[in-house]
């Protein structure tokens, strides 16, 4: 692997890119061990349900209302994490295309000189077990979080508009 020469820069390599975003703070949550990910997820649910339950609270309806008011801003409060969890999905499925690639699509100065080079068989092996025993894994569990989230949404809305009539 070191005797191949690789036109493409040290930071646009998907080896280095994939260790660049699972050494970042909000992107690498999902390596985290499961409870201390969802610490996190709570966290930042709870961090923003406060405001939400302010924002609710200028409905003259939900003043008088407790229980749809509450349900409302914790329901609403979800966008938050979702938002969180979606740009992390966002960032691992790029990092899980380029490593599954067979060619590497780099810049050498700019958007406008796009060049492509087609990685070493060792190169591509490494990509693709990181790519299906590290990230797969996470993009899978990131899909599953969001759609049950989403599902909580939906039906928290729908239990509430079906409550109001």
């Amino acid at each position: 692997m070191n005797n191949t020469v690789c036109p493409v820069p040290l930071n646009q390599r998907p080896i280095n890119e994939f260790n660049s975003i699972r050494n970042s703070w909000i992107i690498s949550w999902p390596f985290l061990e499961r409870k201390f990910f969802y610490r996190k997820l709570m966290f930042s649910w709870l961090l923003v349900t406060p405001v939400s339950l302010t924002i609710s609270y200028g409905s003259d309806y939900l003043k008088n209302n407790i229980f749809e008011l509450i349900s409302i801003s914790l329901t609403a409060s979800l966008a938050f994490p979702i938002l969180l969890l979606i740009r992390q999905w966002l960032s691992w499925v790029y990092i899980y295309k380029r490593l599954n690639s067979e060619n590497i699509e780099y810049e050498e100065s700019g958007w406008y000189d796009g060049q492509t080079w087609e990685k070493p068989i060792d190169w591509r092996a490494k990509d693709l077990l990181i790519a299906q025993h590290q990230i797969k894994p996470v993009l899978n569990h990131l899909e599953v979080i969001i759609i049950i989230l989403n599902s909580i949404i939906i039906s928290s809305f729908l239990f509430i508009l079906l409550g109001m009539n």
